[in-house]
């Protein structure tokens, strides 16, 4: 009787198809497999039946044979495929995109190409450049370094690397598969403080016996980072490996450099600005246990770590873990289950933790650890609210004068400020001041923003953009354009002429193009070579810069005016971010708030330095209004060509839903952005209770929802954190 086994493909499809083994072969769950799929061939994974299920009756003559075994690709481990599971079944996403994401490294599954460093071999060449000079002062210690990480240290392009190739003073040697230097766990570490040491001891008894999780507390500046090194440390000494999840690829560099000054190496990294080659050698490395310390983005979770000891989740209540393509998932409680289903102790790490974690805390789920002063005896900066309608700006301008008499007396000190806001672009919108004409996107019910530094208009929903005109479209009128409203680059422009003696940077996702630029101008704010930063929330999360001394807040009230019951909690935890990279180290410290509503209970929170009353409150709303984590959402998705058809079809889905004593079902309601891509939206909101089984009810209403035809989508959220 030939043998057939299940094998799940990394597409959209319901689940796992039966194929024959070959004779004479055997496979195992988790092992990599090609095999037919129409005409194409697939490579995919061997997968596991259900307990007590049997192989399906179909005909011999029509199962298909797997046509290699990739004995050469590590398996995935048993709690890859449990993980999977369980993220398919919670999230009602089809098991195969889960599979997908497990295997985003295409380069693994390929014979690993030959890789070369370079190595100081040769004298200067004639024409030394200082780019040159920190290329080879980088390279004297004989060392053989990849391309791109010496061109990294030493804050050059590759091209400077590849021109003293070229001239022989560096030569080219081929590299190990994997280039992981193997940490030192000796080395001596930093000296904490009697409040990091006694954090630091409660974190590694409560991580050392298999599953458990802890919420690392601690306020902007306290040492967080070096406190769950301790348990990272602890991990490593068991032999196990340890995965740290970042927010962000902006923090990446600050952080490896930390680690490596920790451990006396490199940490392996996971996001999207590592390259597809080194992608594949990472997870090879990671399943071939190779990889003791993995450092990256949310999808890192999925890597196949056969024997994972700890995960830390830095900047935990950040939203960049909330995925929303193809398959919805929180990373952060992901990584929970991840950590239960491999019996792996969880940090998370925050400032401002996320309600759902202190609720998780109080209630006893999660180990609360705080860290309530900064470390080495630094102090909090000072908050203040500048109240616009006592004190506004000079006409035409954003800066109140009591912050533009900051930032000149910090400007005197020789110290540096930042200032804030969360704003892309020139300004959001623009309209002739002739006929009232506003630019909006012609695929996005949303204004054009102008970028004026590009000399552009464009959409920050589809990417839609067009060239700045010199006149209205709509009238014809010659400059009657105006733009309405401040972005970075206003506040930049405004700066430049207040301060023009100041050396600035705009630190903004859009102008900063690549993750080479993004490193270097964070190190040059962390060595003082810039005066006043002006940036969006990218500034927000985990930087260390010494010589900031003043935060400056342009708008305090933006993330207010939102139909999103997490706005407060965002906005709070925003702030106390940014006006948090003020006075680090020894300076002292001071954030200002531009607000119009300076008796709001998260401004006047943030002033009064009162961050548990403000949790209290926020707690208090949610329990009563039965919003998550006392009670349970799901959103779903109605999108279609025409409004007409997208409104018909999520009527249709809202009719079909089941009755059930303890779940509402609220819309079909038009999206706040109701258009997008040329997609019209309608949105319903699923409400439970928090004990209700909220996958169970969907589920059950899926099958009776009409099929949807031409063009339709339905798309589903469990736990959404968007509400647009």
């Amino acid at each position: 009787m030939p043998v057939t086994v299940p094998v799940l493909l990394p597409l959209g499809l319901p689940g796992a198809y039966d194929y024959l083994v070959p004779e004479g072969e055997s496979v195992e769950p988790g092992q990599f497999v090609v095999v037919p799929l129409g005409t194409s061939e697939y490579i995919g994974v061997v997968w596991r039946r259900e307990e007590g299920a049997e192989p399906p009756k179909i005909a011999r003559k029509k199962l298909r044979a797997i046509i290699e075994i990739l004995h050469d690709v590590p398996k995935l481990p048993p709690v890859s495929l449990d993980f999977a599971d369980w993220v398919a079944h919670y999230t009602l996403a089809l098991p195969g995109m889960v599979l997908r994401m497990m295997m985003s490294a295409k380069g693994a599954f390929q014979p690993p190409a030959p890789r070369y460093g370079v190595r100081l071999v040769g004298d200067p060449p004639e024409r030394m450049t200082p780019a040159r000079t920190r290329v080879m002062e980088t390279a004297a210690n004989g060392l053989t370094w990849v391309k791109s990480s010496l061109a990294e240290t030493a804050g050059v392009s590759p091209g400077v690397i590849d021109g003293l190739v070229d001239a022989g003073t560096l030569e080219a040697e081929p590299l190990p598969d994997w280039h992981a230097l193997t940490l030192d766990l000796s080395r001596e570490r930093a000296k904490l403080s009697d409040a990091q040491a006694e954090a630091a001891s409660e974190l590694v008894a409560h991580s050392k016996n298999g599953f458990a999780v802890s919420l690392l507390d601690g306020v902007t500046g306290s040492g967080k980072t070096e406190v769950y090194f301790e348990a990272i440390a602890q991990a490593l000494e068991r032999g196990q490996q340890a995965l740290v999840l970042l927010p962000e690829i902006a923090l990446t560099s600050q952080f490896i450099a930390r680690c490596e000054e920790r451990f006396g190496a490199k940490p392996a990294e996971w996001h999207s600005g590592v390259t597809a080659s080194v992608r594949g050698r990472v997870w090879r490395a990671v399943a071939e246990n190779k990889a003791e310390l993995v450092v990256g983005a949310r999808s890192a979770l999925f890597l196949p770590f056969p024997d994972l000891g700890l995960i830390v989740v830095d900047e935990e209540h950040d939203q960049a873990y909330k995925q929303v393509d193809r398959v919805a998932y929180q990373a952060r409680d992901m990584a929970v289950v991840r950590g239960h289903l491999g019996n792996c102790p969880v940090i998370l790490s925050s400032a401002t933790p996320s309600i759902e974690s202190l609720v998780n805390a109080e209630q006893g789920r999660y180990r609360h650890i705080r860290l309530a002063t900064r470390y080495k005896a630094a102090s909090l900066p000072a908050i203040q609210a500048i109240d616009m309608r006592k004190a506004p700006p000079e006409r035409g301008a954003w800066l109140s004068p009591a912050l533009v008499e900051a930032v000149t007396e910090t400007l005197e000190r020789g110290e540096q400020a930042l200032l804030f806001l969360n704003r892309r672009g020139y300004a959001p919108v623009t309209l002739c001041r002739k006929c009232g004409y506003r630019f909006e996107c012609p695929n996005c019910s949303a204004w054009l923003v102008e970028h004026r530094f590009r000399r552009r208009l464009e959409c920050h929903h589809c990417g839609k953009f067009l060239a700045l005109p010199d006149e209205c479209p709509n009238c014809g009128a010659e400059e009657s354009l105006v733009a309405c409203g401040p972005g970075v680059e206003r506040i930049a422009e405004e700066v430049a002429e207040r301060f023009p003696d100041a050396r600035r940077v705009v630190l903004s996702s859009d102008m900063t193009p690549s993750i080479a630029d993004l490193r270097e101008t964070l190190r040059e704010i962390e060595d003082r070579e810039v005066d006043i930063i002006i940036g969006t929330q990218l500034v927000a999360k985990g930087h260390h810069f010494p010589g900031l001394a003043l935060v400056g807040v342009i708008d305090g009230d933006l993330g207010l005016a939102q139909g999103d019951p997490r706005a407060g909690e965002r906005t709070f935890q925003l702030m106390s971010q940014v006006t948090g990279r003020a006075g680090r180290d020894a300076i002292k410290g001071r954030g200002l708030i531009q607000t119009y509503l300076p008796e709001y209970p998260v401004i006047a929170a943030l002033v009064a330095g009162d961050c548990d009353s403000f949790y209290d409150r926020e707690i208090e709303a949610r329990r009563e209004a039965g919003m998550p984590p006392f009670g349970r959402l799901a959103a779903i998705l109605v999108t279609a060509g025409s409004r007409e058809a997208a409104e018909r079809y999520a009527r249709d889905v809202a009719r079909a839903a089941p009755q059930a004593e303890k779940i509402q079902v609220l819309g079909p309601a038009e999206a706040p952005l109701s258009v997008i891509r040329g997609r019209y939206r309608f949105r319903l909101l699923v409400k439970a209770t928090r004990e209700s089984d909220l996958q169970a009810y969907l589920r059950l209403w899926t099958p009776q929802i009409p099929k949807a035809r031409g063009d339709i989508r339905l798309t589903v959220d469990i736990d959404p954190y968007s509400f647009l």
